[in-house]
């Protein structure tokens, strides 16, 4: 049989003979051993999700919970809090489902200290974010409920005191994702909380497709603006957010917040994605006023200029040319979105020629997040996927409600390509929500917690990414916040220069080690350690060896923690 020559083929069918090409050679690695493996059970972890299984399909049950990775009793080692839903009754909320504080034994086992901790609320649970808002040196939690949000002051004894009311941060909005962050630099740690849309239980519509009952979408209740607190500095925030947000902004479904200085200018800039309405970016002009700039900086809408269900969000420089690009988590059919840095003003949708675009079509993300699994040197992707309506079968055969995440792998010229196994944690099938990254076990490489709806949580255990070399990093504020959150790190190792904000939020409804990691390959020694730290000190550490935590207070030498 002759050959065929490319040349003849029509250039519509060899446009697709070259994307099968590249789809086959790019798009996914198959691997033989276990990269991430499920030590849920071994780590005594028995939390057990509840969206409240009414029935009804009410609108607040289909967003799911968070929680994540935070150290709050100071002794190294990552512990772990989970948030719950309710049961929704006509007499209120059952008080027997509840947050949980697992706290880390240093063992690869976590005992359930919630009681004891004073952190176990039985509101209807959504997100969470960590930081040490008061400067005293340990970490702090704010959780946004469906109903007022609360604010835990970690009591630096293992305990927590709820101080809400007295720190007047109880938004009584439905929030989604949170963050904290330093917007103005006065060395206090500042709130943001998205939120959802105005809606009660007892006002619920009934929404129907093609005469099957399902969740409705998100507009078919009005979104309310989101809620931003100034710190006062004295452990009290005023509610800053109309002199926060421009005067003519329109209120959108907020579900995901991500921080991060994109345009480099030394001050925090902020990100949000919304749910089937255009995403925000808020441009801190330096003197406490936010431009809104998604628009013309290109992160508004997708390529084809159409606004998406954005659910999670994320700041991180996976090209390592020391700007902060962003990827945002959308629903099935959209396609997950990577967006590149191009001059810190501009972003250029870079989701199809990265090989994300042809994965995530047929995939519901939520939780999503930059970080290295591999110790490389490159910036991997995350994604925790399901679908929103348990009963999606009826209406579309191919599509099922729990689905498998996604693990992007970087291949360093600003392609990613979907890793599978198909005999560890990235084989599980659930209906996911939030995704948490930190280093767990202390064992160098970089571990995932995975949040599902109306099912135990996955603890994903890392065991092969310390093959490589890898260094860590805990920063200590002095006239910066405390928690070192907005830091900027650069590491060079030989030719290969990375970089890394220290974030509070990111991903969906989730928070992660406040640790800063970097994965550095082969390279036997750190060359450069250098952190900028908010006020636009810098602090310098050379020739440091790999393998290693390292504890950087500001203005300090950067030492080993032995």
């Amino acid at each position: 049989m002759r050959k065929t020559n490319l040349n003849e083929i029509p250039s519509l069918y060899r446009f697709l003979v070259f994307t099968l090409i590249i789809s086959l050679q790019y798009c996914i690695i198959a691997v033989s051993e276990p990269i991430f493996i499920d030590v849920t059970e071994s780590a005594g972890i028995t939390f057990l999700h509840t969206d409240g299984r009414s029935g009804m399909r009410l609108f607040n049950e289909f967003l799911g919970s968070g929680g994540g990775f935070f150290d709050y009793d100071g002794d190294g080692d990552l512990d772990i809090y989970l948030i719950n839903g309710a049961i929704q009754t006509e007499d209120g909320q059952d008080q027997t489902t509840h947050n949980v504080l697992y706290r880390n034994d240093g063992d690869n086992t976590f005992t359930d200290v919630t009681n004891e901790a004073g952190v176990g609320s039985t509101a209807y649970g959504v997100g969470a974010a960590a930081g040490d808002y008061d400067n005293d040196g340990d970490i702090d939690l704010y959780v946004t409920n469906f109903g007022e949000d609360q604010l835990y002051r970690n009591n630096g004894d293992s305990t927590f005191t709820d101080v809400t009311t007295d720190a007047r941060v109880g938004n009584s909005n439905w929030g989604t994702s949170c963050a904290f962050a330093d917007v103005d630099n006065d060395g206090h740690l500042d709130i943001y909380v998205a939120n959802y849309a105005a809606y009660a239980p007892e006002n619920d519509i009934r929404c129907e497709e093609r005469g099957v009952h399902v969740y409705c979408g998100p507009h078919a209740y009005p979104a309310v603006h989101d809620t931003f607190y100034k710190s006062n500095g004295d452990g009290t925030f005023t509610d800053m957010s109309t002199a926060f947000r421009p005067s003519d902004l329109i209120p959108q479904h907020g579900l995901g917040v991500t921080f991060g200085d994109y345009d480099a200018d030394g001050d925090a800039d902020l990100y949000v994605a919304n749910d089937q309405d255009p995403n925000f970016l808020f441009q801190n002009n330096g003197s406490g006023n936010f431009l809104e700039v998604a628009l013309i900086s290109g992160v508004c809408y997708n390529d084809m200029g159409k606004e998406e269900a954005g659910m999670g969000t994320d700041f991180g420089d996976y090209d390592n040319d020391g700007r902060l690009d962003l990827t945002v988590s959308n629903y099935q059919t959209e396609t997950n979105t990577v967006y590149h840095n191009h001059d810190g003003t501009f972003f250029v949708d870079n989701t199809i020629p990265s090989g994300i675009a042809e994965v995530t079509h047929g995939y519901l993300g939520w939780g999503i997040k930059f970080f290295d699994y591999d110790n490389d040197g490159y910036q991997d992707i995350f994604v925790a996927n399901g679908h929103l309506m348990d009963n999606i079968a009826l209406l579309e055969k191919h599509v099922t409600y729990p689905q498998k995440n996604l693990l992007f792998r970087n291949l360093g010229d600003g392609r990613f390509v979907n890793v599978r196994s198909g005999r560890d944690g990235l084989a599980l099938e659930k209906v996911s929500r939030g995704a948490a990254i930190g280093d767990y076990d202390n064992d160098g490489d970089l571990d995932i917690l995975v949040t599902n709806c109306n099912q135990r949580p996955d603890l994903l255990q890392n065991v092969i990414g310390n093959r490589n070399n890898w260094i860590q990093i805990q920063v200590v504020g002095e006239k910066s916040n405390r928690s070192g959150i907005g830091a900027k790190i650069k590491v060079v190792t030989g030719t290969h220069v990375q970089y890394w904000e220290v974030q509070s939020g990111g991903s969906y409804l989730s928070f992660h080690d406040l640790r800063a990691h970097f994965g550095v390959g082969e390279a036997e020694e750190i060359d450069l350690l250098e952190i900028r730290w908010l006020n636009g000190h810098i602090d310098r550490g050379t020739h440091l060896p790999v393998n290693q935590r390292f504890i950087a207070v500001e203005g300090n030498e950067i030492v080993p923690i032995r």
